[in-house]
């Protein structure tokens, strides 16, 4: 089996749920009914993902056992040709701890025949971080959009005209063009040939989509919902009722954009004071600027710009342990587990990501975009140096999500009141105890135990092993050993 199956249930128990691309069920009364939403919300996955029957999510994931894993597997081959199209499934044997599961690893869905309905009921799903949900109307157009090349950044704008171009962007662009040009100055020198060869203009003169959002002097005039949505989480303390700080919206044609997004990250992200070997003091931000800089420019350029989704802004939410960035439009071209990975530079808007490889930061002089596929690898670095994890990339097939995370807190002693204290310094760190070890160590009975159990288990303090014809015993989460 490709699937490393010990190393997924381990990262599952350490994220105490499931993730976006692996479902679980225990599966002890059959086949759940459940799975139809879950087949069709994997199969419209970027990627697909994994179906495991057998494993309890509320008992630390588990394994129960199953009482006809054959009928099992032979109902899922059954139920996933109850799709339109069929969904595509490679069901295994697994083995967790030493207990049979099945294992059904769910092939994504053709891009040409998403979204992937239920056959009975029309219905189509979502995977979402935390379950499936009924795809909405502009999701869906966002699929059947997506069935074909995406050429929208190549349309003029109606009503649009040279005029409502930045001449000093304008210029500059023209400038950097012909400066970059092999053969010199003599090729274009008629500078709106130029433009319509470049794909600022369109044939008939109109500025293009591209050429409005990278050299507009103001392109939510068409496109309002074309900026960035920029919030911070309050700070603990904060006066009742607040909901955000530092909330904006930026707009303005991307290398303006791109500027303001930086302001605010430097006003809004928190601030060490380090001293370097050196001696030399500077100020550290909570997130590397750089990383940063790089995700903006990525979702400024490569956003979905379909009709569908016009209504739609680029989302900056900084919370207390994370920053969380999401542009409408999944991936183009490359999947989540090859970014960083893979020298691609393809793009979903070629000609917005060419005409903003020529045009520059009017406060930094730095270019737009480079689109030499260095931008997550520049990421990545730059998060390791300061000591952070991983981005953690999320495509859903119509929006893309980036997580940057601080690193985990260290474990504290969690605050009981006395009785659940006794209760957890019972069962201590010297293996699993039932309920008889517990009573003898304390003196409580066993259905004052019991509950006081029950509350722990609900707080993530404790963990239930065993279970239907076996001894039932306890023990601390590894987290909190």
């Amino acid at each position: 089996m490709v699937l490393d199956l010990s190393t997924l249930v381990a990262d599952l128990r350490a994220a105490g749920g499931d993730v976006t691309s692996v479902e679980v069920k225990s599966a002890a009364g059959g086949l759940p009914e459940s799975l139809a939403s879950t087949l069709s919300a994997l199969a419209n996955l970027p990627g697909g993902g994994t179906i495991i029957l057998g494993l309890d999510e509320r008992a630390g994931f588990r394994p129960v056992r199953l009482a006809n894993p054959q009928a099992l597997k032979q109902g899922l081959a059954a139920k996933a040709r109850g799709f339109i199209p069929p969904v595509r499934l490679d069901i295994q044997d697994g083995t967790v701890d030493g207990t049979v599961v099945v294992v059904a690893q769910v092939s994504e869905c053709d891009r040409s025949a998403k979204p992937c309905r239920v056959a009975n009921s029309g219905k189509a799903y979502i995977r979402g971080y935390d379950g499936d949900f009924l795809l909405s109307d502009l999701e869906e157009q966002a699929f059947l959009a997506a069935r074909k090349p995406p050429m929208f950044d190549r349309v003029p704008v109606d009503g649009a005209t040279i005029s409502d171009l930045d001449e000093a962007l304008l210029n500059s662009f023209v400038a950097s063009v012909r400066r970059n040009d092999p053969d010199g100055r003599g090729r274009f020198s008629d500078r709106d040939e130029l433009l319509r060869r470049s794909g600022v203009l369109h044939s008939d003169g109109r500025p293009t989509v591209a050429g409005i959002l990278a050299l507009g002097i103001y392109p939510q005039q068409w496109f309002p919902r074309f900026v960035i949505q920029a919030a911070a989480e309050p700070p603990p303390g904060a006066p009742s009722g607040t909901r955000a700080r530092n909330q904006v919206s930026i707009d303005g044609p991307i290398p303006t954009m791109l500027d303001r997004a930086m302001d605010w990250a430097r006003r809004t992200f928190d601030t060490a004071i380090v001293t370097m070997p050196d001696g030399s003091v500077h100020d550290r931000h909570a997130y590397p600027l750089v990383a940063f800089r790089e995700l903006i420019a990525n979702a400024l350029i490569h956003r979905d710009l379909d009709d569908w989704s016009t209504g739609l802004a680029i989302e900056v939410r900084l919370r207390r342990d994370r920053l969380v960035i999401t542009n409408p439009g999944g991936l183009y071209g490359i999947t989540v587990d090859r970014l960083g990975r893979d020298a691609v530079t393809s793009a979903r808007n070629a000609r917005l990501v060419a005409i903003c490889q020529h045009i520059y930061s009017a406060e930094t002089g730095a270019r737009a975009v480079e689109a030499l596929a260095s931008g997550i690898p520049t990421v990545t670095g730059a998060l390791a140096e300061a000591g952070l994890p991983p981005a953690h990339f999320i495509d859903s097939g119509i929006s893309f999500t980036v997580i940057l995370s601080q690193p985990p807190a260290p474990p504290s002693a969690p605050v009981l009141v006395p009785r659940d204290q006794a209760i957890y310094d019972a069962i201590g760190d010297d293996g699993p105890g039932t309920v008889a070890d517990i009573e003898a160590r304390t003196g409580l009975p066993g259905y004052t135990i019991r509950r006081s159990l029950r509350g722990l288990r609900e707080r993530g303090l404790i963990e239930q092993l065993g279970g239907r014809g076996r001894v039932t015993t306890y023990q601390r989460t590894k987290k909190n050993a």
